[in-house]
């Protein structure tokens, strides 16, 4: 980024500036030597520097070292030679530092910028932007990381179109924030790859458990914490059938004619990194969804979220109030509601996905299908 980039400030911050120094300047120069005050104004080209661009901070530094100038020079008879010297060298000393203020500031920022750019990017090649489309099936929502500054965190998603059926992964990475992207990105990885080629969904989960167990096992020679992810998969092959495993996931939420149901299918399984704990495999549950079911997905990050007076935020509750909404309205709405709710305050990443089968007017060149969960 140059140095002489536009600052967002406008051009409001400098006027101001040059024209506190040149009031201040002129009341010195009208009131004789007794009142001296403009030496104090060294603090506007400072502003500037933290403030505005390279070329108004030079500005602002210019007018102040010619006032300055002009003050110690015929403002004030009774000055030595010396004094007279060391205050415009003083004046000059101030403009210079604030030049070179500005200017490692705009480095600095410009190495930021850069910095996050290639952070951002990486980000997003790790998480799909939201709303998600997969063949027939999409899935709105949100994600927002509890760390701040971060996209990404300790929350997964994907939805792929494979093979064997539209299938969809949310997970939670124990852990929140930067520190569990690399076992969410393991996990991702192989969940994506497995989805093509594996039949079936506990195939899926198999080959995401051996991606998590080949991190885990680094992370212990490394001498960092290994890590365990809840997740839970959805596989759509065709309207009215549908299959569910969860692996140690919380609840999704079904609606079906307008109310709210919690659904346990699939449950049983320990989460990803955990399997060689129980010797009972992980099973999915085939479920017969209705025309205009559609779902909602999360993390405990949502459901956990707790309110200033320590109360769970009542995510069904919220769903069936909004129930009439289309889905990237009900994504926003919720969204909205949650960081009003936790004051902004969210203790983990929080993820939210609602799914559903894309209606047959709304698919491009595409047969008409029911809608799913």
């Amino acid at each position: 980024m140059p140095a002489h980039r536009p600052a967002e400030d406008g051009v409001l911050a400098p006027v101001l500036l040059i024209l506190a120094i040149v009031v201040v300047a002129t009341v010195d120069a009208t009131t004789g030597p007794e009142l001296h005050i403009s030496a104090f104004m060294g603090i506007a080209p400072l502003i500037a520097a933290l403030r505005c661009s390279y070329h108004r901070t030079l500005l602002v530094a210019v007018v102040y070292v010619v006032c300055l100038t002009y003050v110690d020079l015929l403002t004030v008879p009774d000055w030595a030679p010396a004094s007279r010297v060391v205050g415009v060298f003083g004046a000059f000393l101030v403009g210079v530092f604030s030049l070179v203020l500005c200017r490692t500031r705009l480095e600095r920022e410009a190495l930021h910028a850069r910095t996050s750019l290639v952070a951002d990017t990486v980000q997003r090649a790790m998480l799909r932007e939201l709303p998600l489309r997969a063949g027939a099936l999409e899935a709105y929502g949100f994600y927002v990381s509890a760390q701040e500054g971060a996209r990404v965190g300790g929350d997964i998603y994907d939805a792929v179109d494979t093979p064997h059926g539209m299938r969809l992964l949310i997970g939670d990475v124990q852990g929140k924030g930067m520190p569990a992207i690399g076992a969410g990105l393991e996990v991702l990885a192989s969940f994506r790859e497995a989805a093509q080629y594996q039949e079936s969904l506990e195939g899926v989960a198999g080959r995401m458990e051996q991606a998590l167990t080949r991190y885990n096992a680094r992370s212990a020679q490394e001498g960092t914490d290994e890590r365990f992810v809840t997740a839970l998969l959805l596989e759509l092959r065709a309207p009215g059938r549908a299959r569910v495993l969860s692996c140690g996931h919380i609840p999704y939420y079904l609606v079906r004619n307008g109310r709210v149901h919690e659904r346990f299918d699939g449950e049983g399984g320990l989460p990803l990194g955990l399997a060689g704990l129980s010797r009972e495999s992980r099973r999915s549950a085939l479920i017969s969804p209705q025309p205009r079911d559609w779902a909602v997905l999360c993390t405990d990050g949502v459901t956990e979220a707790r309110s200033g007076d320590g109360h769970f935020y009542p995510l069904a509750e919220r769903i069936a109030a909004w129930v009439e909404l289309e889905p990237a309205d009900l994504a926003r709405t919720l969204r909205a509601d949650l960081e009003h709710f936790t004051g902004g305050d969210l203790k983990d990443d929080a993820t939210l996905l609602i799914v559903r089968r894309v209606p047959a007017d709304e698919a491009p060149a595409a047969p008409a299908r029911s809608a799913t969960a």
